[in-house]
């Protein structure tokens, strides 16, 4: 037999022959009576989702043709469907009712600065935070003050004898009166004047 022979170009196979030839393991058209190859994929319908059949070119075309996912439904029952479609067909409760979701939101979470019961804190990292927590040292005073301390040359453990001493100290040094009547210092000691008066009026003093 010579396969090159011109004879074998000349031999097609029709679109139907082609289809039927196929493989005893390929799934069949799912069509009744159909015995071509069933390559194409068609959704079952409502409450079967995931499920396909099996068709063939022709019957998938005419599958989908008339396909009508809410076939059977009512005025009722597709408004009630519509409203799922907003959030996804997935369960909802107002806030503060599902309290089995809340108490499973707080397995773990830090109590005191400490881990929860559910978790293992294997690598002691918050055991790290707390130790950095209690070695920061919060100061004593507020912002305020502590700037007022600064301007008088103190920190935040001075007392009030401290302050009091501190001040008139600064007054007399910058006084123009104590510097011959030179005023150029005057500005520097109305910020003497002023952290005074806010030590004082906190109760520092």
């Amino acid at each position: 037999m010579n396969i090159n022979s011109r004879l074998f170009d000349s031999i097609r196979i029709g679109s139907s022959e082609a289809e039927a030839v196929a493989d005893n393991d390929a799934p069949r058209c799912d069509r009744p009576g159909c015995a071509r190859v069933g390559e194409f994929r068609a959704p079952k319908g409502r409450g079967r989702e995931g499920q396909f059949f099996r068709f063939c070119m022709d019957h998938v075309k005419e599958y989908n043709a008339s396909y009508n996912y809410f076939a059977g439904m009512d005025d009722s029952a597709l408004a009630a469907y519509q409203k799922q479609e907003e959030i996804g067909h997935r369960p909802t409760w107002k806030l503060g009712v599902n309290a089995s979701a809340a108490r499973m939101s707080q397995r773990g979470r830090l109590r005191n600065g400490e881990a929860g019961p559910d978790m293992h804190d294997a690598f002691n990292l918050f055991g790290a935070r707390r130790a950095q927590q209690a070695a920061r040292q919060e100061p004593r005073v507020g912002v305020l003050a502590m700037k007022s301390l600064e301007t008088l040359g103190l920190d935040d453990s001075a007392d009030s004898a401290a302050i009091k001493a501190r001040y008139k100290e600064l007054v007399k040094r910058f006084h123009p009166d104590a510097n011959g009547g030179d005023r150029s210092r005057e500005g520097t000691l109305q910020e003497i004047l002023k952290a005074y008066q806010q030590l004082k009026s906190i109760g520092m003093v």
